[in-house]
């Protein structure tokens, strides 16, 4: 029995292991396309002394970050199965309840990697597919005027698709990637056995050699070099979707090996034919097999861009539930997997600036410079996130954890302030990008704490308000929700109700929606009722959700009466503010930021949508908040 359980739970592992291959290593396994060109695009002379020392910086930053950092380290720290940014930045909250000015510095670096991931989900699915698209620079030189179009077409087609979900094409994705990563080892082989010397790179004495050589020259290429790490968070972020082992088994057994033999395959290439730098990645392959390779090569980078897309919609809605950002049309695109979601807005507006990159820079290598600025700037955030994880919930020895920090944030910036001289060149976009999301978030952020401030000044205990209206009012059968945003006291939108139409249900429910740190919230822990009022006419609700979930009144209701509510969801009215906002002249919120956030707050969707409350069943009163 023990056999066969063992056995069952080696052929799942395997089995999302494959899966992982054909979601998460995506971005990181299209960088052989362009990675090693970019290094060289920056005038090094290509012998086999330099090609030794770029092979060495490629294959020991893949093992330094991608590896230790990530594989090892990082991705221990998950939230009960998730990873990724806001993940990470909800965990490290856990450790810092006690210390408002540390948990202040969390949520401000935490929007600023998110920011900045954004940035990185704009340029991953331009350069990725345009690189694959100029491989018909060298198959058919007379099409390379179809480069560009041909690219447009291919990226429109896949935002397109996004609306449909994309779990049907997600079914091909597996074996396309496992096909692409088999080949990339393959091609490389092929060429190592001409030039078995080119594995001498393995020693890090080579890189070190490179760097010390060029000085000055060396720190920039490690601006391209960079190129060849693109895609590591992705390991960490998908781990909610495949889990820690499958992740780690894929990567160590297959793709990572796979990649270092592609890019010591192109090294050898270049070693016998430096003049193979304008394209050393198609030109690993016989003449015969160029144009299967180019198909396979856009499938490939057409799934990578997939990858980054929904790792978008992903971070969207987590942190629309966290309350970090405004909401927006959230759309469920499976039945079988709630982390599938679509999010309109945010496709066509990626869209929109994917196309313009294309056109504006039109060639992988202009876009390269314009990447890797925010991909570093992600990867400190992370550093820095994962080590008051390790101060705070896992304890270790200051000199351990400070080791930690030192040795990778060292690595990080030495990444970062080299792709920090390609801001005049293309650098300046994913920054702009992330600096008008992160105003974005921290000013709904802001004007989300002066709301809260503007209710509690204006609280009024149930207590309190059942000696006001004792015998005053005329009450009416039936049951009234309230929904508020407010854990404490009586909603504004019921004294706004009390105060016009001068009457009472005879059953009042306040009800209240929570998203909590952890990503999910079982259903036995979702619903917290509590009584008030003499004769408990008034029902405090709380709801629990996880910043993966998404808040379902009507089934929640279903919970209540569960729980010992005595309400019929169906007869019940749901009272809403429809609230709007004005700033005093002597407002906290800077001038600036008032008309940004009263903007955001009037175009948010509907808490009707948004909640899944009964629309029939819905009354919104209107209410003037002045902050």
């Amino acid at each position: 029995m023990s056999s066969n359980s063992q056995t069952q739970s080696k052929e799942q592992l395997a089995g999302l292991a494959l899966g992982a291959i054909g979601v998460v290593f995506g971005d990181i396994g299209t960088s052989p396309l362009y990675a090693l060109k970019e290094v060289f695009h920056g005038g090094i002379s290509i012998d086999k002394t330099h090609v030794l020392g770029v092979l060495s910086l490629i294959s020991w930053s893949l093992t330094l970050v991608v590896t230790v950092k990530y594989a090892i380290f990082i991705m221990r720290a998950d939230n009960k199965g998730e990873g990724g940014i806001i993940a990470l930045m909800a965990l490290a909250l856990q450790g810092s309840k006690d210390n408002p000015k540390r948990m202040a510095f969390i949520v401000t670096i935490g929007l600023l990697g998110a920011s900045l991931f954004y940035g990185d989900s704009i340029i991953t699915p331009a350069i990725s597919v345009l690189s694959a698209v100029e491989g018909l620079q060298i198959i058919a030189p007379s099409l390379a005027d179809y480069v560009l179009p041909i690219t447009v077409a291919v990226l429109g087609g896949l935002f397109i698709i996004q609306a449909k979900g994309t779990g049907k094409v997600g079914k091909i994705f597996s074996p396309v990637m496992c096909f692409w990563f088999a080949l990339l080892a393959v091609l490389g082989v092929i060429n190592i056995i001409h030039e078995p010397g080119v594995l001498m790179a393995l020693n890090p004495y080579y890189a070190v050699h490179l760097l010390v050589e060029l000085g000055w020259h060396g720190f920039l290429i490690m601006g391209s070099v960079v190129l060849a790490i693109t895609g590591a968070e992705a390991l960490y972020a998908d781990m909610g979707h495949f889990g820690l082992k499958p992740i780690r088994y894929a990567w160590f057994s297959f793709v990572f090996p796979a990649l270092l033999l592609n890019y010591f395959g192109q090294g050898a290439l270049l070693i016998s034919h430096p003049e193979a730098i304008q394209n050393p990645f198609y030109l690993l392959a016989p003449t015969w097999a160029l144009y299967p390779l180019l198909i396979l090569s856009t499938m490939a980078t057409v799934i990578a861009s997939q990858a980054v897309i929904s790792g978008a919609f992903s971070v969207t809605r987590q942190a629309i539930q966290l309350g970090y950002c405004p909401r927006m049309n959230v759309l469920h695109t499976s039945g079988d997997e709630m982390g599938q979601v679509y999010v309109p807005a945010v496709n066509w507006l990626l869209m929109s600036l994917v196309f313009v990159l294309v056109l504006s820079f039109q060639s992988s290598s202009a876009l390269a410079s314009a990447y890797g600025i925010a991909v570093t700037g992600t990867m400190i955030v992370d550093t820095v996130l994962a080590f008051i994880i390790i101060q705070a919930l896992w304890k270790w020895t200051k000199a351990t954890s400070i080791t930690f920090l030192s040795t990778f944030l060292f690595v990080d910036l030495l990444f970062f302030s080299s792709n920090s001289l390609k801001i005049p060149t293309g650098g300046w976009l994913p920054l702009v990008v992330a600096t008008v999301l992160f105003l974005i978030l921290t000013t709904w952020i802001k004007g989300r704490k002066l709301l809260s401030a503007y209710m509690d000044e204006r609280r009024t205990l149930f207590e309190d308000l059942e000696e006001k209206i004792n015998g005053k009012l005329a009450k009416v059968p039936g049951t009234a929700i309230y929904l508020t945003r407010s854990l404490h006291g009586v909603p504004q939108v019921l004294l706004h109700n009390l105060e016009h139409n001068h009457v009472l249900h005879e059953r009042i429910i306040v009800l209240t929606i929570v998203t909590t740190n952890d990503p999910y919230v079982d259903e036995a822990h979702q619903v917290k009722i509590r009584t008030f009022g003499k004769n408990q006419s008034f029902y405090r609700v709380k709801l629990y959700y996880g910043f993966k979930q998404n808040a379902d009144v009507r089934r929640a209701l279903q919970l209540c009466v569960k729980e010992g509510l005595d309400i019929d969801p169906k007869s019940a009215s749901f009272f809403i503010g429809s609230e709007k906002v004005s700033f005093r002249n002597k407002s906290p919120m800077p001038k600036w930021r008032r008309g940004l956030f009263r903007f955001l707050f009037h175009n948010s969707s509907s808490a009707i949508e948004f909640f899944k409350i009964p629309v029939d069943r819905v009354v919104e009163l209107g209410i003037r908040i002045e902050l």
